[in-house]
């Protein structure tokens, strides 16, 4: 159930790689995305607007989960790489330990302070209670969505792209079906929705956890390697806890960003949210490729690889453009047949139009989001998470500024600009902190080489 990412073309094996991935991201948008679909075109505007304005504190939240989930799994796609299965499996298990006592401190802290977070973020009035209802019951779910992540970063790691792909397609299912079954004739409205979200992640979890047990041989673990260790738990952390608050660092300027949209009122609300998620569709392959590239760095740079991993960077990067430059276009023929998915275009003109010079505003800037992202994530496969959390900062200034700035005096328009320059912030500072990253392998790899020569010398 493993795959070897240190031999081969490094354009043929990222891209083959990355496919399933592009799978598996678009089915979680689809996942995401059912919550939002049925409840725009079953509950109203105003349940649109609810469940949009709670997307960045959401990201915020559950990015935390998600970023030291594929944290976690950077070691292990290291010591994978390495060959060395027993401190592997070490920290597979002291991962889950790591895991499980965060979704209970988290779990905790966030449904116990949903609502003041919302009205700090000045939801709007009318849309407050649903906001809350909704992204109460999603943190509710926490734990599942610390296991299942886990489980996926883990597979990745040993280079199995397709299993999660699959659990992600049955999860998808399971949302969309729940979400149809307690909107529409149980009439449960948005906490259906939630409720259909949490239940299908559950399975989903639990499921992917019994398979992991039962088909990867490389993690049957022998006697002690279970037990909580120290320094595992300390590597683990260092680049695991980077990662999510990287996510986390940068969804803060997107709260404050929503903040600023909440001033405008309601329609802006779901012009931005209609339009958000129209736009994570198309760029879901682009982290697609930033995931891949986090396997593919870790696990050559474990292989002592260095050359391959800057020949990696190249053909990501390539792939990104390309990707990009076609998004670009999709969007420009197809933005209002997507927004569609959410809103009746034909009613809703104001918030389409609106929706639409959003999209064309951040579709522009998709080349250096792609660029961004395969710095990001290769930088975070090499082991220096906190150089691409730097990023996050870089990130969450550029939109404050915007929020604080631009949309007090541009309005909407200042709101179109932030993504973008939140994306060449992180840019300006990436390319050379990639840069830096590899100058320093390289010298630590070659120390590490002439070290190894004088012992054979000294042996002989």
């Amino acid at each position: 159930m493993t795959k070897d990412l240190t031999h081969g073309s490094p354009l043929k094996v990222i891209l083959f790689f990355t496919l399933p991935l592009v799978l598996g991201n678009l089915f979680q948008q689809f996942y995401a995305l059912a919550d939002t679909i049925i409840v725009g075109r079953y509950c109203g505007v105003s349940a649109l607007a609810s469940v949009g304005s709670t997307g960045s504190i959401n990201y915020l939240i559950l990015g935390f989960v998600i970023g030291i989930c594929n944290g976690f799994a950077i070691p292990i796609a290291q010591l994978f790489g390495a060959r060395d299965y027993h401190d592997l499996r070490r920290h597979v298990a002291n991962a889950a330990w790591l895991c499980l006592a965060g979704s209970v401190v988290l779990t905790l802290f966030t449904v116990t302070f949903t609502r003041p977070m919302l009205v700090l973020m000045q939801t709007p009035s009318d849309i407050l209670d649903g906001a809350a209802i909704y992204i109460g019951w999603i943190f509710a779910g926490i734990p599942f969505i610390f296991l299942y992540n886990m489980v996926a970063g883990i597979m990745r790691a040993l280079g199995d792209s397709k299993t999660p792909l699959y659990f992600l397609i049955l999860t998808s299912a399971l949302n969309i079906g729940l979400d149809l079954l307690f909107v529409i004739p149980m009439q449960m409205g948005i906490l259906g929705a939630a409720l259909a979200t949490d239940i299908s992640q559950a399975i989903s979890g639990i499921l992917s956890f019994l398979y992991l047990r039962r088909k990867f041989e490389v993690l049957k673990m022998e006697k002690g390697e279970a037990r909580p260790n120290k320094s595992a738990c300390l590597r683990l952390m260092g680049i695991g806890v980077p990662m999510g608050l990287q996510c986390s660092i940068t969804a803060i300027g997107s709260v404050i960003m929503q903040s600023a949209v909440n001033v405008l009122g309601s329609t802006a609300v779901a012009a931005v949210t209609a339009a958000g998620k129209t736009m994570n569709l198309l760029t879901a392959p682009l982290e697609s490729i930033g995931t891949a590239m986090a396997t593919y760095s870790g696990q050559n740079l474990g292989a002592a690889r260095m050359d391959r991993v800057r020949k990696g960077v190249y053909s990501a990067l390539m792939i990104a453009t390309v990707y990009a430059i076609a998004s670009l276009l999709i969007l420009h023929f197809c933005d209002v047949a997507v927004m569609g998915l959410f809103l009746d275009t034909t009613t809703e003109v104001e918030i389409v139009e609106m929706g639409r010079e959003y999209l064309f505003w951040n579709s522009v800037f998709f080349v250096p989001l792609g660029a961004l992202i395969v710095w990001r994530y290769s930088i975070q496969g090499l082991g220096f998470s906190t150089l691409a959390m730097m990023a996050g900062v870089a990130e969450m200034v550029a939109r404050t500024a915007v929020a604080i700035i631009l949309v007090p005096v541009l309005g909407y328009f200042g709101a179109e600009l932030a993504n973008p320059a939140a994306w060449v912030a992180a840019c300006l500072f990436l390319y050379p902190a990639y840069r830096w990253t590899c100058r320093q392998l390289d010298n630590r790899l070659l120390a590490a080489r002439l070290h190894l020569q004088n012992q054979q010398a000294i042996t002989d």
